[in-house]
């Protein structure tokens, strides 16, 4: 049986060093947190194009530069119109594994598709604050009636792969129909085609791209590099927000397991919280925390966090940190910034090894050890 993780909220006063610098407390050591932008709208993803310059997708449409040194924001220019409207917009970005030689950025956004929407894998050059040759790499098959979980997050493994997440839509049933991409975590090569080692690829009647499947709303995906693990993290319904750790061909049960209640009543959703077939979570977090992100943190920076698992919760404002063992089990959970009172959307790691937030109040904060 799944041991729901017991989640000790640890109160962590801060205090202001000037207008723009606060300092934590963790368990582990004293952090410096200082603010680097503001006005953002809601900075959805951020990747580094340089040691010292953070592109950044916002919600709305729009791309920024930022220029961690000195605090410059530019505009990204020649950026494709975007759907933005209920809980869709442009949402995730990540540099191409060779991006210093090829320039190729990938987005997740959401699309106009006659009178719905779908997520969308897209790829473009960037050179000198413009992107070119935008062109679409998958418009997925999962339009609804709703403009709700539209997922998104990007990751790639160093075998030429991309994975990125899509919700449910709305749709509780998509979780468990492979005919739609909605409610799955999907695979391609990073020039769109399909691996023919998916799951799924010479399955009749289901799209070849879906990797696993059983998911409401991923918002969190990060292939680690140093243990070979792909992790996800999703959002419940009422309770029941989950750390997966994403197998292939696996089904995560949304709707049939779920650790999470119905809004409208106290009943849990779906048939049990277990059952076999459906592969557990690592985490369940109830109540929620709505995650919106998760990185694994290998840098050296924060050398007592290296192998720890970072996501970013929107209701319950914090930056969550979870302590796995060898065995990815978890030892230990603490919850950092909670006196910052904002909803965290993204946390990444530098090229250095710090940590950056970008948080709902359209901020932009640094996280480096406090001395």
């Amino acid at each position: 049986m799944l041991k729901i993780a017991l989640l000790i909220t640890l109160l962590m006063p801060s205090f202001v060093l000037s207008q723009t610098v606060l300092k934590f407390s963790s368990e582990d050591m004293d952090i410096q947190v200082e603010k680097i932008a503001s006005d953002l709208d809601i900075p959805w993803g951020m990747t580094f194009v340089s040691d010292d310059k953070l592109l950044i997708t916002l919600k709305d449409g729009r791309i920024k530069i930022l220029n961690i040194s000195t605090k410059e924001i530019t505009d990204v220019l020649n950026v494709p119109n975007i759907l933005y409207g209920g809980q869709g917009g442009l949402l995730d970005v990540q540099t191409s594994p060779t991006f210093e030689k090829d320039k190729l950025l990938y987005f997740t956004y959401v699309k106009s598709v006659g009178e719905e929407a779908v997520t969308t894998l897209a790829q473009a050059r960037f050179e000198d604050n413009e992107l070119f040759d935008w062109v679409d790499l998958l418009v997925s098959k999962s339009s609804s009636e709703t403009l709700r979980h539209f997922g998104s997050r990007i990751t790639f493994d160093e075998k030429g792969h991309i994975y990125f997440s899509i919700g449910d839509r709305g749709v509780r049933a998509n979780g468990q129909n492979l005919s739609t991409h909605a409610g799955s975590i999907l695979r391609l090569n990073i020039d769109g085609t399909i691996p023919e080692d998916n799951p799924f690829f010479n399955e009749k009647g289901v799209l070849a791209e879906i990797y696993s499947y059983g998911h409401r709303n991923p918002q969190g995906l990060f292939y680690d590099k140093v243990t070979k693990n792909l992790w996800s993290i999703e959002h419940g319904p009422r309770g029941g927000d989950e750390i997966n750790l994403i197998l292939k061909g696996a089904n995560y049960g949304w709707p049939i397991a779920s650790y999470g209640k119905e809004y409208w009543n106290p009943l849990y959703v779906g048939e049990v919280r277990e059952k076999e077939g459906i592969t557990n979570p690592i985490v369940v977090y109830v109540p929620s925390i709505a995650p919106s992100s998760l990185i694994v943190y290998n840098g050296e920076t924060f050398p007592n966090w290296k192998g720890n698992i970072f996501s970013g919760a929107l209701k319950l404002t914090h930056l969550n940190r979870i302590v796995v063992n060898k065995y990815n089990e978890v030892i230990k959970e603490e919850r950092l910034l909670e006196s910052l009172g904002e909803r965290i959307r993204n946390v990444i790691e530098s090229p250095k090894g710090n940590l950056y937030i970008s948080t709902d109040n359209g901020n932009i904060y640094k996280l480096v050890p406090f001395k």
